[in-house]
């Protein structure tokens, strides 16, 4: 007798339909997000004091290649007459 009135072999046949029609690719996939996320909310619930803090930020290696700024230049203005202050007219 399997669980709850089941026997094993309804369960494997269950297994076997499940398989068929999501496939093992997508079962892997959902196994590992799952245990991904158990283990996230088994490292969550540890006290603080337990969890270990990197000791140093880790190092980005410098450009070889001195960076090239780039000059922008503002766009000249369609009607030079709509500029002028009322000053300069």
């Amino acid at each position: 007798m399997g669980f709850g009135g089941i026997s094993i072999w309804q369960l494997l046949i269950i297994l076997v339909i499940i398989v068929l029609l999501f496939g093992t690719k997508r079962l892997r996939g959902i196994g590992s997000d799952l245990g991904s996320a158990i283990k996230g909310f088994r490292n969550s619930v540890k006290d603080p004091e337990e969890t270990v803090e990197p000791a140093a930020p880790a190092v980005q290696p410098q450009q070889s290649q001195p960076q090239i700024k780039a000059e922008v230049k503002e766009p000249a203005p369609a009607n030079a007459e709509t500029t002028k202050t009322p000053e300069q007219r």
